[in-house]
């Protein structure tokens, strides 16, 4: 049975991705100057204005203006041609201290309160909730190829700006691929978008032809490219006015771009700006590192891995591994072995992932999950022997 998939991506231009690296940007100066600082920064942007709001505590002594700015002018928006100025623009912060009763519960765990453990560093988890992981054998990195694609399509999109290959592009874009499957089998693209700003004055017929040639081409394989496929490049016929001068933004109002582009389910948390202690972030990253070692491993075609828990309590309160029908070996026998492979307290997690020493900012455009080329250690396909060893 044949049906079509549709995922999206966007460039850090787009105005909710400008608040995701405002976010993160923030997170990693303060991690760079206190390791056991607690991070919630959450950032708006409109028309010539940036708020910066949300809760932190720590000791590290940050000028916040002057890192929103900075991390605004890297993406492009560092002139009036482009629509929307850091340099100028107005910056509000609002930033208050993170409320003890949250503290309390995430700085000693339940566990260790109750004489449960006798880890010294074991942190509860920030929140209560659920997180998932998935991976699939679809791309070389793992990732189902519709959201693939859509990434490598809005980071070309970006590249081509900033090296001057199209230089009337501006930050703001748009990105999304429709695959044709025939089973579990990707067939074809059938349905190509790309919607990107760009200087007054440019021609339309001009804009579709250098995307196509230097955007779309270099990244779609030509082996899913036929002729009923569908290519749409900025199809409103106009994309002048972008980024937060033309709609406003919201840190952590992408968060199905940021993960799988819908071909897998979601837990509702967001990612950017938060420090490592909020599950909502080191717990997705953590199901995505068992998932892509489950398939990896061989041991399923498809996985994917929630984790649950309540706030305050290091131990999830579950696990749960669904493969689709793709693997020899029953889910519960699967989540099994991950629970004696994988330790997904948070203190762990942070260990394991070097989330303390990780760069976030790199991370808040083209995805959180996939991204080999940025050396995250979720990832990395090390349990790979350990998951097999633990299933005999």
């Amino acid at each position: 049975m044949s049906f079509f998939f549709t995922s999206e991506s966007v460039t850090e231009g787009h105005p909710d991705k400008v608040c995701d690296r405002v976010s993160d940007s923030i997170l990693d100066a303060i991690l760079s100057q206190d390791k056991n600082a607690h991070v919630a920064c959450e950032t708006t942007a409109t028309t010539d204005r940036i708020n910066i709001m949300g809760e932190v505590s720590t000791t590290a002594d940050i000028d916040f203006e002057a890192v929103a700015r900075k991390a605004v002018c890297e993406i492009g928006y560092d002139c009036e041609r482009a629509t929307f100025d850091g340099n100028t623009c107005e910056v509000n912060v609002l930033m208050d201290k993170q409320s003890p009763d949250i503290a309390m519960g995430v700085n000693q765990s339940y566990e260790l309160k109750d004489g449960e453990s006798e880890d010294d560093n074991l942190l509860g988890a920030g929140d209560q909730g659920m997180m998932f992981g998935y991976a699939c054998d679809e791309t070389p990195e793992l990732m189902p190829l519709a959201i693939s694609l859509s990434h490598k399509l809005a980071y070309r999109l970006t590249q081509v700006r900033k090296d001057g290959t199209l230089p009337y592009l501006r930050p703001d874009g748009k990105t999304q691929v429709t695959i044709e499957y025939e089973g579990d089998k990707a067939l074809r693209a059938d349905t190509v978008v790309v919607s990107t700003q760009h200087d007054d004055g440019i021609e339309l017929t001009k804009i579709r032809e250098d995307i196509i040639r230097e955007v779309i081409k270099p990244i779609i394989p030509e082996n899913l490219i036929d002729d009923r496929t569908r290519i749409f490049v900025n199809p409103t016929g106009r994309f002048v006015i972008g980024g937060p001068q033309g709609d406003s933004g919201l840190t952590g109002r992408k968060i199905i771009v940021d993960t799988y582009g819908g071909y897998a389910r979601h837990g509702g948390g967001a990612f950017s700006g938060k420090d490592p202690t909020k599950v909502d972030r080191s717990a997705a990253y953590y199901a995505r590192y068992i998932a892509k070692n489950i398939v990896a491993s061989g041991i399923a075609k498809k996985a994917e891995v929630q984790l649950a828990y309540a706030i305050g309590v290091a131990k999830p309160v579950s696990v749960m591994v669904e493969t689709f029908g793709t693997s020899e070996y029953s889910n519960e026998k699967i989540a099994e072995a991950v629970n004696k492979v994988f330790d997904a307290r948070p203190s762990s997690i942070i260990r394991t992932l070097d989330l303390l020493n990780t760069s976030y900012a790199p991370l808040s455009a083209y995805g959180h999950m996939g991204r080999e080329e940025l050396g995250v250690r979720w990832e990395q396909t090390d349990k790979t022997q350990e998951l097999l060893e633990a299933l005999k």
